[in-house]
């Protein structure tokens, strides 16, 4: 059987897929245990510098599937979903601690959980058929997948809570807008723009650009978070890529980072 999410590694670029194409790439068990293994696997996998997450078919991502979580009942269904919480949000924190940038690739409608899926990552680009929606209230469900952690911090309270309370689709240009996505992309030229994102960043300072990410995401009190910035700039001011990176830009030359 098909993995439910594919990982395939190329020139220091992960490309992580969720792969059920035909349920509109939802969650089940077997998806968590797989988007799991998935994201620690790029944590552990030497050479990778960037990753790529995106959806096979003409779905980015549905959410959870709400079939499977139906065959349980009672007790069974609360444990269902604690199981697949479990693995969902541990594989979100793997992708938020990795040094590499992590894109969405949003290539159809994220839903739900894929919805958490783009604000979690670092950047994410849109197709221009891409459309967002929360969903959860109106199947009496509630937030997962780092949605209420992220999209309040990316959008502001009052547009995530409409979305979360009306349940309103974003459109691609709607998501730019507000601030859940980077850019927008002919449908066509979505993977293309992607992995073209994918190899510059694969090309750049690794230790560096994990060190901008944990700042940026850090919610330390000023005085906390100016001594961490002293110390991690001293750091990498001192590294085998800050002496490259300055050497280069005094000697008017393109950085080669060290791999």
């Amino acid at each position: 059987m098909d993995p439910t999410v594919s990982l395939a590694i190329s020139e220091g670029v992960a490309t992580v897929t969720l792969n059920r194409p035909d349920a509109a790439n939802t969650m089940n068990l077997q998806f968590g245990r797989d988007l799991l293994a998935a994201a620690r696997r790029c944590g552990s996998e030497g050479g990778v510098r960037a990753v790529v997450i995106t959806g096979a078919g003409k779905a980015f991502c549905f959410g959870g599937d709400l079939g499977a979580m139906m065959m349980n009942e009672g007790d069974a269904r609360e444990a269902y979903l604690r199981e697949l919480t479990v693995d969902l949000h541990a594989a979100i924190v793997a992708f938020t601690r990795l040094e590499a940038p992590v894109i969405a690739a949003v290539n159809g409608t994220a839903a739900g959980a894929g919805v958490g899926l783009v604000a979690m990552a670092d950047l994410a680009i849109a197709a221009e058929g891409a459309k967002f929606s929360l969903a959860y209230t109106g199947v009496g469900l509630t937030p997962d997948g780092s949605t209420s952690f992220f999209l309040p911090r990316l959008v502001g309270m009052k547009r995530a809570m409409e979305l979360v309370l009306t349940n309103r689709p974003l459109t691609a240009a709607e998501a730019l807008e507000w601030g859940l996505v980077n850019r927008i992309v002919p449908d066509a030229q979505l993977a293309a723009e992607a992995a073209a994102l994918a190899a510059k960043l694969a090309a750049g300072p690794l230790h560096a650009f994990g060190h901008a990410k944990r700042l940026m995401r850090s919610s330390a009190a000023l005085e906390a978070q100016l001594e961490d910035e002293s110390r991690t700039i001293a750091r990498q001011g001192a590294s085998a890529e800050g002496a490259e990176g300055i050497g280069a830009f005094l000697g008017k030359r393109k950085p080669a980072f060290p791999k």
